[in-house]
């Protein structure tokens, strides 16, 4: 998974603040079992990041460049969040895989 540099910002600061870090753990876990649609809670749970991004901001929280309107915009905390999925989230089951049936070549 490849961050860009306001994902992983945000991402160092979550993981250095441990209730931060906890809120979050349990915001993803909520959110995956709520729905079987990740494409759509990856896409919630991004304008979440950059809702909370640009408040963490705007308290100095977060170094200049991130809350930088430019860097919240060019961010659209989508890799972000399917990141946080991956590591946070519940196990998935894998998707089934497809098998094609009559006149395959092998």
């Amino acid at each position: 998974m490849s961050l860009n540099q306001t994902e992983q910002t945000l991402f160092a600061y979550l993981e250095s603040h441990v209730e931060e870090r906890q809120f979050w753990q349990a915001k993803v876990r909520e959110l995956m079992s709520a729905s079987r649609n990740d494409p759509a809670t990856a896409a919630a749970l991004a304008g979440e990041l950059r809702r909370y991004g640009e408040e963490r901001g705007s308290v100095g929280a977060l170094p200049v460049q991130v809350h930088d309107k430019k860097g919240l915009e060019l961010s659209g905390f989508r890799n972000l969040a399917e990141h946080l999925m991956r590591i946070w989230g519940p196990p998935r089951a894998p998707r089934p895989s497809v098998r094609l049936t009559g006149n395959e070549i092998s």
